[in-house]
Parts: structure tokens; C-alpha cells; sequence
């Protein structure tokens, strides 16, 4: 993978945290791949992997929980190969009132310029106190 491939990846990268402070639910959804997948780590009610159907469903869904917008900053970027590798900080009011904010770790693969992958990892607490309403999905016994 040339030099000229990481720089396209980490641009695609910024044109989609761009899109997500926009709303443009198209732009996210037309930056993966057919057969793509999010992995939301941890153990919310909103962890899991999913396809691009559910991808494109949930975009969505985000605005009408934030109708002003989350807002994503990246705070620092590396990428090699296939990978970009981005830790970043959300903010915005939830429709209960709530300020969500949060800090991350994302981790995108590329193939071809599309996103194939995309690893999530977050304070998985404040997701249950503001983006749950203090919900825990049932443990495993």
C-alpha cells in the first residue's frame, strides 16, 4: 500500500467527520463498502455489530436524538496501510436535555477507498447515562 493510498484514506476520514458534524446521512452511508460493518464496542444497549442496512438506519437516527447535531472533533491521527487510526471528542444536546459528550477511539479499514470496517470505542458509561436513559442490557449469567 503506497504512501498516496494512506493519504486518501486519512482524507476520507476527515470528509467523514465532516459529514457527521453536517448531518449528511448520505455522505456517511456512501463511505462504506456493500458488505461493510460498525462494531460498537462494549456491553450498551447500543453495542454490536452491524451491516450497512443497520449503518444507514442508525445514521439517521442520531440527528433525531441530537436535533441540533453531534459535534466530532479529531484531537490526533495515525494511519498505515489499510488502517486509519483516529481519537476524537463528541459534544451535543441530547433530546432529553442532556449534554452527551465523549471521548474516542476509532479505527477505520480501507479497501479501495471504501470503509469495509469501522471499530468504535468509547466511555461505554456515559452512553448508558445520557444515550441509554441509565439502561444496562442484561449480563450473561
Amino acid at each position: 500500500m503506497g504512501k498516496d493510498s494512506v493519504e486518501v484514506n486519512k482524507s476520507t476520514v476527515k470528509r467523514f467527520f465532516q459529514a457527521m458534524n453536517e448531518g449528511d446521512v448520505d455522505a456517511i452511508i456512501g463511505a462504506y463498502s456493500d458488505d461493510a460493518c460498525l462494531q460498537t464496542m462494549g456491553n450498551t444497549l447500543i453495542s454490536g455489530v452491524f451491516g450497512r442496512e443497520q449503518i444507514a438506519a442508525a445514521a439517521g437516527s442520531i440527528f433525531e436524538v441530537f436535533p441540533r447535531g453531534l459535534r466530532f472533533e479529531i484531537i490526533d491521527m495515525v494511519a498505515d496501510g489499510n488502517k486509519v487510526a483516529v481519537e476524537a471528542t463528541s459534544e451535543g444536546e441530547h433530546v432529553s436535555g442532556q449534554t452527551y459528550s465523549n471521548e474516542y477511539h476509532f479505527l477505520f479499514e480501507f479497501d479501495g477507498g471504501k470503509l469495509t470496517r469501522l471499530k468504535e470505542y468509547m466511555d461505554t458509561e456515559r452512553v448508558t447515562d445520557v444515550l441509554c436513559g441509565g439502561q444496562r442490557p442484561p449480563f450473561d449469567l
